[in-house]
């Protein structure tokens, strides 16, 4: 068997100088508490968790309902805004920074990314790139998304989605690689407006 390494050679991997953004210590204090204090808190206490975040630097807003069963990776990269849900089993792997706006919808075993190694080098050097959730979209079951990517507004991501390129707003994506397949319909704008057309930035959005 040939011991030469072609493609990669971990025994030449090197984590960047400050890539995670605090010490070693602080890291793995951050995972005991998670994998304890944060954990093994009943369901309710959704308060409980934020506070336990927030105080390993998230910013978190109000009524965000995080299940104990999630991980994240590092809070300290963490921004999270009001009347978020975020399901059992999700994974926040945020080595870079993970941006979740408002009235947020993660549903049960997404895994949000930020993270990658170049393959092009023998050393197989890691890097990030953040991920952007913007406001009032809802991601299902399943979902990747994987670094660099922006969920805009409004937009739907279908169960088992592999997401790796940005999503437009106030659409309906899904598939491997996730695509928009259709306008998310905007029923209050509807209600308001009867008999007309209603856009959003130069595009229809529903028709009464």
């Amino acid at each position: 068997m040939d011991d030469r390494c072609l493609y990669q050679d971990l025994s030449r991997f090197r984590l960047p100088a400050g890539f995670r953004g605090r010490s070693a210590g602080m890291v793995q204090l951050w995972w005991l508490v998670q994998s304890s204090l944060f954990a093994l808190s009943p369901q309710p206490l959704y308060g409980w968790r934020s506070f336990l975040l927030r105080l390993f630097g998230a910013r978190i807003g109000k009524n965000v309902r995080i299940r104990a069963s999630s991980r994240v990776t590092y809070p300290w990269k963490l921004s999270i805004g009001s009347h978020v849900w975020v399901g059992d089993d999700c994974v926040l792997y945020n080595l870079g920074e993970i941006e979740i706006g408002s009235h947020v919808a993660l549903a049960h075993h997404i895994c949000l990314c930020t993270g990658l190694h170049d393959y092009s080098r023998i050393d197989f050097p890691i890097s990030q790139k953040p991920v952007r959730i913007e406001d009032e979209v809802w991601i299902c079951n399943d979902v990747f998304v994987g670094p660099g990517v922006t969920v805009h507004r409004g937009a739907i991501l279908g169960a088992r989605s592999t997401v790796l390129h940005e999503m437009p707003a106030g659409m309906i994506c899904h598939g491997n690689p996730a695509t928009p397949v259709k306008e998310r319909r905007r029923e209050e704008l509807g209600q308001e407006k009867q008999g007309r057309v209603i856009r959003d930035e130069g595009r229809v959005v529903c028709r009464q």
